[in-house]
């Protein structure tokens, strides 16, 4: 059996509040629902058990500082056909860090993981084909957002997570939790 995962850092419920606030200012086609905010670290595509109980083994073993993080702005993602609006993340050396060290576990683990091209960001919802009105106001309400922030916030652990994909959009499932135990020094 395969399991299409993702590594990710879920979120507070008063950031998943703030979250729900934005997209209620938006005019969103389609929304996630706010228990499945989540900071994607590494999509990881469909995998065999096996291969995923190794990845697991390799995050047990990951020592990474426990660090703050803080979302701001808002965004598209499509260009010309936005297909996905999202909240983003305040520049931050300890997330890009531990990005990169998930990424090489991953790969450890035998899933290849793009290591660059990392844009951290909060999926809010996501659009289909858009009339040229709808996108207008679409991008007008997410310019009007670019002061949104949110935070800061501890980030105390990251998870592996199952994603199911259904009409609606994907459900989510945590699979296992990895707490980051070692305190940052000064950072």
């Amino acid at each position: 059996m395969t399991i299409r995962a993702f590594i990710a850092i879920g979120l507070p419920e008063g950031i998943r509040r703030d979250l729900a606030m934005l997209q209620a200012l938006l005019p969103l086609p389609r929304r996630l629902e706010p228990e499945d905010f989540h900071l994607t670290l590494a999509f990881l595509g469909d995998h065999p058990e096996p291969v995923l109980e190794a990845l697991h083994d390799g995050l047990s073993g990951l020592a990474a500082a426990q660090f703050s993080l803080t979302l701001e702005g808002a965004g598209l993602f499509g260009g010309v056909r936005p297909r996905v609006i999202w909240a983003g993340v305040a520049e931050s050396g300890s997330l890009r860090h531990l990005q990169a060290r998930v990424a090489r576990v991953a790969v450890q683990a035998g899933i290849p993981v793009a290591t660059q091209g990392f844009n951290p960001h909060v999926t809010l919802g996501r659009a289909g084909a858009l009339e040229p009105d709808q996108r207008a106001r679409l991008e007008a309400a997410v310019a009007a957002a670019h002061g949104f922030r949110a935070g800061p916030w501890q980030v105390e652990a990251i998870g592996l997570y199952a994603s199911y994909p259904a009409r609606k959009g994907a459900r989510y499932d945590l699979l296992a939790d990895y707490p980051l135990t070692e305190r940052a020094s000064g950072r």
